[in-house]
């Protein structure tokens, strides 16, 4: 008996609804794409909630566990993409007020509770990655610019207060001007500054948190190992 042809399908035309009919099939390939390209979304998701790498991954993990185990139920009334992405955010949101109980528990006992977290903005799983490092370059080149371009009277006010971390009143007195003024220019200064940055640092930002290669490769194996697939 001849062997079956294989048919080769373009995940990638088909609707939402028909991905989510493969999947709940456990289509292999189906799920292996339905994983790439929404696991970099879910990751930044979960990560704005959690701000912990590890943590994000486990969110992304369960919610992904979730989904599929309902997935026999999407009928497209949203994106697949946005449906996955609501279960992610519940997820996470759960994770952290289960994590915000269990810390008011330990101070009510009076246990002294540390912050573990190494996350911070920007940061990847190893503290000194390029991508890291080339994405703060970026922002702080960007920064620089935006600041040396403002004008004098702005820019003055802006550096000692913000960067100097002088008050108002020691501003005011540094420059001889009314308090009220430093108030004043230091509100333009950040409202050109926001305008100024806001379409170079949005592209810069779309680089960061950056959960792709080896990372999603590897949550997407990791889901699909728990899937039996």
């Amino acid at each position: 008996m001849a062997a079956r042809t294989k048919i080769a399908r373009n995940y990638s035309s088909m609707t939402d609804v028909e991905l989510a009919r493969l999947c709940a099939g456990r289509d292999p390939e189906a799920v292996r794409h339905v994983l790439t390209v929404n696991n970099q979304r879910l990751f930044r998701a979960a990560w704005s909630i959690l701000k912990n790498r590890a943590e994000a991954e486990e969110a992304v993990q369960a919610a992904y566990l979730s989904a599929f185990s309902h997935i026999g139920s999407f009928e497209g009334r949203s994106a697949l993409s946005t449906w996955l992405t609501r279960i992610v955010i519940n997820e996470a949101l759960g994770r952290s007020r289960t994590e915000k109980r269990r810390r008011a528990q330990l101070e009510e006992e009076g246990v002294a509770v540390l912050d573990a977290y190494r996350e911070t903005l920007m940061r990847g799983s190893e503290p000194d990655a390029p991508d890291v490092t080339l994405a703060r370059d970026q922002i702080r080149r960007l920064l620089e610019k935006a600041v040396g371009d403002l004008p004098e009277i702005f820019r003055t006010v802006f550096v000692l207060r913000e960067v100097e971390g002088l008050s108002s009143e020691e501003t005011a007195s540094v420059l001889d001007i009314p308090v009220a003024t430093v108030k004043t220019r230091l509100l333009r200064a950040r409202r050109r500054l926001q305008q100024s940055l806001q379409p170079e640092l949005g592209s810069v930002l779309t680089g960061t948190f950056p959960f792709a290669g080896a990372d999603c490769a590897a949550l997407t194996r990791r889901v699909m190992e728990r899937l039996g697939l």
